[in-house]
């Protein structure tokens, strides 16, 4: 079975990561306030963005399934650190729909969404996952 990613650690606290099937890569550094350089992504960054995308998808593929349409949909994301271990004590995601003409059961639809797919789904349960939308 072929690897979905395959990681290289480049020196500096900095990987690349490369999907496998598609050759695309991602960069990452360890934060400034991890002794990184603080240029690209760091891995707790990854995790935020991984919450808001997985999401989103969902979001997406049950729009499309349902006839209407979210693009231009937006959605910020914050990683509140913890110490003592080290880790990503919650994240925080505002999706922002106010450019997508929702009818009601639309937005219903995806609000019901925030919390059942896999990235969610996969996270620790002592990780507060603080997720709001907006229309």
């Amino acid at each position: 079975m072929e690897p979905t990613i395959q990681t290289t650690y480049l020196g500096h606290l900095r990987t690349e990561a490369e999907h496998v099937r598609s050759g695309n890569k991602i960069i990452t550094d360890a934060p400034i306030d991890n002794k990184g350089k603080g240029e690209f992504f760091s891995p707790t960054d990854m995790l935020a963005t991984s919450l808001a995308s997985c999401i989103f998808t969902i979001m997406g593929i049950n729009a499309e399934e349902n006839g209407f349409n979210i693009d231009g949909a937006t959605a910020k994301s914050w990683k509140i650190m913890a110490d003592d271990p080290r880790r990503v004590a919650e994240v925080k995601v505002e999706f922002d729909f106010t450019n997508c003409n929702l009818e009601p059961k639309h937005k219903e639809i995806l609000k019901s969404l925030v919390k059942v797919s896999p990235v969610p789904l996969s996270l620790h349960t002592d990780l507060i996952q603080n997720v709001s939308v907006k229309f």
